[in-house]
């Protein structure tokens, strides 16, 4: 083989590697598209109990427990204490919670001077359960949780009242 040949063999490889590897990168770089019910969260308008917007996107790429409560759902308050426990155990390892009130803000104010929580509160107001039913939670139920894994898709959900243990075991999976 002359060496003319030989060049442009070797070449051609170098090229073909650049591309296969930047086609990789680009891959493993690029997130994968959102799924519907994923976007149902992340798209929605979220106001604090001050009527302050919150930017969702600060909560993308670590676990985020998302907890729907109420005010006037006594099973809620029942679980909200384990849930800021659990927020502050876990938060050093990366979790986050985020606690989305289905409820008006009122409320929710007079509530949270009562039980101060140390994760944050969106307001859902009328049309939370219609974003829980969005969810998955079909009944639209309350308490209603959730974990967005850190590629912001839901890895668990629970209808129903969560426990420290639970979420603790949930944390170390």
């Amino acid at each position: 083989m002359n060496p003319i040949t030989r060049r442009l063999i070797l070449a051609s490889a170098g090229v073909g590697a650049a591309l296969v590897g930047g086609a990789v990168a680009w891959r493993r770089f690029t997130p994968p598209p959102m799924s519907a019910v994923a976007q149902a969260f992340w798209t929605h308008d979220f106001r604090d109990p001050t009527g302050q917007p919150i930017d969702l996107s600060r909560w993308r790429g670590k676990p985020l427990l998302v907890n729907f409560w109420a005010t006037w759902c006594p099973p809620c308050i029942k679980e909200l204490p384990e849930i800021n426990q659990f927020y502050g155990e876990a938060k050093a390892r990366g979790w986050q919670v985020l606690g989305v009130a289905v409820d008006q803000p009122e409320p929710v104010r007079a509530f949270l001077q009562k039980q101060p929580l140390a994760f944050p509160i969106a307001m859902a107001g009328d049309g939370g359960l219609g974003l829980v039913r969005q969810l998955g939670n079909t009944d639209g139920g309350l308490p209603f949780s959730i974990v967005f894994d850190d590629t912001a898709e839901i890895s668990w959900q629970r209808m129903g009242v969560t426990h420290l243990d639970e979420l603790r075991k949930l944390a170390a999976s």
